[in-house]
């Protein structure tokens, strides 16, 4: 998150893509989505919200139409081989500017351009 803090951060967890802290907070709230929480009998329990892998472009189309940044961030390795904490990398980061896979049809063109 230290590398994309103005970005909401998309972590693959299985079957699921899940938010934590404050972009768990605030995603739930602009994607109309369930608030839950990791370790919920702790002193100080992690806010949670999380969407189904196979749905979730039109979550992240809901947050650029909105003008949010989304970073990706995917499983490197088999998380049933994988010894300990999955490896996890941002493989993409959208932003409304860079947007070219929308789960929404759109008459307008998308133009990027590198100088």
């Amino acid at each position: 998150k230290k590398d994309y803090p103005d970005a909401f951060l998309l972590f693959r967890m299985g079957d699921f893509y899940e938010l934590f802290y404050d972009d768990a907070t605030n995603a739930a709230q602009i994607l109309e989505i369930a608030l839950t929480s990791r370790n919920k009998n702790s002193e100080n329990p992690i806010p949670m919200a999380g969407v189904p892998y196979h749905s979730v472009q039109q979550y992240i189309d809901v947050l650029i139409e909105a003008g949010y940044k989304v970073a990706i961030a995917e499983q490197m390795e088999d998380p049933k081989k994988a010894v300990g904490v999955v490896k996890r990398e941002v493989v993409q980061v959208i932003t409304p500017g860079t947007v070219v896979d929308s789960s929404k049809p759109d008459s307008q063109n998308n133009f990027l351009v590198a100088l």
